[in-house]
C-alpha cells in the first residue's frame, strides 16, 4: 500500500467516525483520529477526567500540543489530595486515556480556549490499576459478569432543578419557573432543555426524550439504554454539560436529591438488563415468564432486594438522599418489585409484544443522582451476580399500592424498608461481606471514614429548624 493510499485510508477512517459520531457507545478510536479531530476543531487544552470517591469530576488539563505525548506515555499527577486516593508518601499516579471518550466540549467552541475531553482510568506507578479509581471498579465487575457470560446493560434517568438567582445575586432554591409534570405553558425551561439536548448530542450522548417534571423548576433529560460504562461515562458528562449551560444562561442546575422541603426530590432511576456474550441476547426475557422475566432476571432482582441497605450507601450516598426517601413524595422507599407498581422499589416497564424479546429490563427506582455512577453501576451489578450465584428466590411481586398499607399488611407481605438515613446505610455497608469485597477494603476505608465524618459532623449541626423550634424551651 502507498503512502498516499495510507493516507487515503486514514482520511476516511477519520471521516466515517465523524458521521458516526452520534452512535453509542463510540468504539474503534484510534490516535490518529483523535489528533486529527483536535486539529480540526483548533482544540487548544485537553481535560484529562477522572472522579473520586463521591463522584466529584476531576481532571488534569493539558495544552493540546502534549495530546499525542499524553496518549502514548499517559498523564503523571499527585493524587494525595484527592477523596480516597492515596497517602502522601505514595502520591505519583497516572492518568490513561480512554480514547474512545474523546470529544469537544460544546461550550467552548466558540471562544479562544477551545476545550476537548478524555476520560481516563487511573494507574499506580507500576501499572497496577489503582484499586480507588471508581471507574476501574465497575470495570472489575463487568469483568465478574462476563465470567457468567454476560454484559451489563444500563439506562440511568436522572433528574435535576433549575434555580434562578435570588435577589441579593446568590443561587438557592428558587425554582426557575412554576410549571409541573409535562407542562409546556408555564414551562419556562423549553428552550433551556432543547439547548442542554444538543450540546449532548455533540458529546455524543444521544438524547431519547426531554420533559418538565413533577416539582416546579425540576427536570429530566433521557439517554440512550447501553453498555454500563458508557453509560457511566455519560452520566458524568450530562451532569457536566448541564451545569455548563445553565451557568451560562445565569441559571443554576443542581442534581442535589431534596433541595426544597415538601415538593418532591430528584431520583435517578435505573433500568437494566444482561445480554448474552455469545448470542447478544436479553438474557432477562423469558416469554413464559411472569411479567416475561428470565429466572436469571428473578435471581437479579432478588440479590438487589437482599443488599439494598448496603447499597444505599453507594446509590443514596448524602445525608440530604434520605430527606428524598420518604414516604409522600413517590420516594421507592419500600423493598418490593412489581410491574404496574410505583411505589415499589423495583419495577418491570411493560413493553409492546414485538419489542419485548429486546426490551425487557427492571428499574431499580432508589439511586438518586448525587451518587458516583461507576460506583452504583458496580453495587447494582454486584448484588445481582451474588443472586445469580446463589440462585435467589424473589419474593411475589405486589402490585398494591405499597404507601397505602397499614404496617400490619406490610408485616404480613413481608416488605421491608430501604435505608432511613446515611449513617444505617453504611453501617449495612460496613457488615455486607459481598459489597466490601466488590468494591475493595482500600474504597471501602476511604468511604466509610469520609461517611462517618459526614454524619457526625450532620448529627452535631444546630440547624434553624431546632432553633425555632426550641428556643423558647
Amino acid at each position: 500500500m502507498t503512502t498516499a493510499t495510507q493516507s487515503a485510508v486514514q482520511t476516511d477512517s477519520i471521516r466515517a467516525m465523524r458521521r458516526e459520531h452520534k452512535k453509542f457507545p463510540r468504539t474503534g478510536v484510534t490516535k490518529e483520529m483523535v489528533l486529527e479531530m483536535a486539529k480540526e476543531n483548533g482544540v487548544q487544552f485537553v481535560d484529562m477526567q477522572f472522579t473520586d470517591i463521591l463522584g466529584v469530576l476531576k481532571a488534569v488539563t493539558i495544552p493540546a500540543h502534549k495530546l499525542e505525548e499524553a496518549m502514548d506515555n499517559n498523564v503523571w499527577f499527585d493524587g494525595s489530595s484527592i477523596e480516597g486516593f492515596t497517602r502522601i508518601t505514595e502520591s505519583d499516579m497516572y492518568l490513561k486515556p480512554d480514547l474512545n471518550t474523546f470529544c469537544i466540549l460544546p461550550w467552548t467552541k466558540n471562544g479562544d480556549d477551545v476545550t476537548a475531553r478524555l476520560i481516563c482510568d487511573v494507574f499506580l506507578p507500576d501499572g497496577e490499576a489503582f484499586e480507588g479509581d471508581p471507574r476501574q471498579i465497575l470495570k472489575k465487575q463487568l469483568a465478574e459478569i462476563k465470567k457468567l457470560g454476560y454484559s451489563f446493560n444500563t439506562g440511568p434517568e436522572l433528574e435535576f432543578f433549575l434555580f434562578k438567582k435570588n435577589e441579593d445575586g446568590t443561587f438557592g432554591p428558587n425554582p426557575h419557573d412554576g410549571a409541573g409534570y409535562f407542562d409546556q405553558t408555564t414551562d419556562l425551561a423549553l428552550e433551556i432543555r432543547r439547548t442542554m439536548s444538543l450540546a449532548l448530542d455533540e458529546m455524543g450522548i444521544e438524547v431519547e426524550a426531554l420533559h418538565h417534571e413533577v416539582a416546579a423548576g425540576q427536570h429530566e433529560i433521557n439517554f440512550r439504554y447501553g453498555d454500563a460504562l458508557a453509560t457511566a461515562d455519560n452520566a458524568i458528562s450530562f451532569k457536566l454539560t448541564l451545569k455548563a449551560i445553565s451557568q451560562r444562561m445565569g441559571l443554576q442546575a443542581t442534581f442535589m436529591p431534596k433541595p426544597i422541603f415538601g415538593i418532591n426530590g430528584s431520583g435517578m432511576h435505573v433500568h437494566q438488563s444482561l445480554a448474552g456474550l455469545e448470542d447478544g441476547l436479553n438474557k432477562f426475557y423469558d416469554k413464559d415468564g411472569l411479567y416475561g422475566l428470565s429466572t436469571t432476571a428473578k435471581s437479579f432482582i432478588a440479590g438487589q432486594m437482599v443488599h439494598i441497605k448496603a447499597m444505599n450507601a453507594i446509590m443514596n450516598p448524602t445525608i440530604n438522599s434520605y430527606k428524598r426517601l420518604v414516604v409522600g413524595y413517590e420516594a421507592p422507599v419500600n423493598v418490593a418489585w412489581g410491574q404496574r407498581n410505583r411505589s415499589a422499589l423495583i419495577r418491570i416497564p411493560r413493553v409492546t409484544p414485538h419489542t419485548a424479546p429486546r426490551a425487557t429490563r427492571c428499574e431499580l427506582r432508589c439511586p438518586d443522582p448525587a451518587s458516583n455512577p461507576y460506583l452504583t453501576f458496580a453495587v447494582m451489578l454486584a448484588a445481582g451476580i451474588d443472586g445469580i450465584k446463589k440462585g435467589m428466590v424473589a419474593p411475589a411481586p405486589i402490585e398494591d399500592n405499597i404507601w397505602e398499607l397499614t404496617p400490619k399488611e406490610m408485616k404480613k407481605l413481608k416488605v421491608t424498608s430501604v435505608a432511613g438515613t446515611l449513617k444505617e446505610a453504611i453501617d449495612a455497608f460496613r457488615d455486607d461481606e459481598v459489597l466490601r469485597s466488590a468494591l475493595g477494603e482500600h474504597f471501602f476505608n476511604h468511604f466509610y471514614e469520609a461517611k462517618m465524618a459526614e454524619w457526625n459532623s450532620y448529627r452535631t449541626y444546630v440547624s434553624q429548624w431546632e432553633v425555632d423550634r426550641y428556643l423558647d424551651m
